[in-house]
């Protein structure tokens, strides 16, 4: 789809600040906290991530839509965030195996988008200022009656998204026959988690946020997964006392991103909302077990406290953010239970923290055994 002609449009910010550009296809308005990702590519994956629901995207690289949309690149059912910044959208994409436009694929999921934005002057303007609430609007000659509005939009602070992404009925993924049974808690489940997972021999019951301990160990799982997912982890305290019961079965566990917030917060470590969050596919960990580095895809808005963790006596920090010192993975000493902060699945890439999948299922086979 061609767009010849774009209507004005604008990015207002909670704080009242205003950017310029042009309404791509829909108009109207749209609502949600506006963040930043730094990936070069993997538009597709970020616009499906769940963990993403609630926020206005802006992309940090130049150019959206320039290789299309492909179906199998999607992380969802759909598209999840609220609303799209970028510089120039491109029209056409000329990768071999698209399917259609970026343009198509975004108008069947009446997604709202703004381009022609100086996005570099926006970046730098929520780094220096933080993450914060922001409207996309054609109603450029309605600033005040959108600040309004934008004033009676909920702060990410306190909110609980994960039930708006999770699954309303439990699923299957893999082979029924596979060697190990992961239950796994779906609070924004990224599709390419459960690939991993699959790939590794492992058949996966998907269940909802609602589940009860009771009915995952129905499954008879030889471990449990927590996903990732969105908003804020301290409301979720149904979720927080069902971490609690699947570590105390003294099964493996394994948290990706809100999973691992939910296992602080099960041994008493609080978490806290971050100035701007980590979002990119090139985040540099260090892994203090074993003294390596690796980059990482980081999608989050809250993090674990350090102090608390590093004085739990039953918390071994595993992983660190070298460009800020933050807790990037945990471990229980008295359990087989860890976590990570970022994305091991991270598609298109990179790779480097794929073995945590690995040492997933090491886990299992040794509780297997015993």
């Amino acid at each position: 789809m061609k767009y010849t002609q774009k209507k004005p449009a604008i990015v207002l910010l909670e704080d009242g600040t205003v950017f310029y550009g042009k309404a791509v296809g829909k108009e109207g308005s749209a609502f949600g906290e506006i963040c930043f990702n730094t990936g070069m590519t993997g538009y597709q994956e970020i616009f499906t991530d769940p963990s993403y629901f609630g926020q206005i995207m802006v992309a940090a690289t130049v150019h959206i839509g320039n290789y299309g949309a492909f179906s199998e690149e999607n992380e969802s059912d759909g598209v999840k965030i609220a609303g799209l910044v970028c510089r120039n959208f491109s029209e056409y994409g000329s990768r071999p195996i698209s399917e259609e436009s970026l343009g198509a694929f975004l108008e069947r999921q009446n997604l709202f988008v703004v381009s022609d934005v100086d996005t570099r002057a926006l970046v730098s303007y929520i780094r220096d200022h933080g993450s914060m609430n922001a409207v996309l609007s054609t109603e450029v000659d309605n600033i005040e009656g959108l600040k309004a509005q934008l004033k009676a939009q909920p702060s990410m602070k306190g909110l609980a998204l994960a039930p708006e992404v999770s699954t309303k009925e439990a699923y299957f993924v893999g082979d029924e026959n596979a060697p190990y049974r992961v239950a796994a808690l779906d609070l924004g489940i990224k599709r390419n988690i459960l690939r991993n997972l699959a790939a590794r021999g492992a058949y996966i019951k998907v269940f909802p946020h609602t589940a009860t301990f009771e009915e995952l160990s129905a499954f008879a799982p030889d471990g449990f997964f927590l996903s990732n997912g969105p908003g804020d982890p301290e409301p979720l305290t149904e979720a927080i006392t069902l971490t609690q019961q699947v570590i105390d079965s003294g099964k493996p566990v394994f948290g990706i991103c809100l999973g691992h917030q939910l296992i602080a917060l099960s041994q008493g470590v609080p978490t806290y909302k971050m100035r701007n969050g980590h979002r990119g596919i090139n985040h540099p960990v260090k892994n203090l077990l074993t003294g390596k580095s690796e980059i990482t895809s980081q999608n989050h808005g809250f993090a674990v406290d350090k102090e608390l963790a590093e004085k739990n006596p039953n918390i071994e920090i595993t992983h660190l953010h070298l460009n800020d010192g933050t807790v990037a993975g945990i471990r229980l000493k008295n359990r087989p239970v860890f976590s990570v902060q970022y994305h091991p699945e991270a598609a298109p890439g990179p790779h480097d923290a794929s073995y945590l999948f690995d040492e997933f299922i090491t886990n299992i086979e040794a509780y297997k055994r015993k």
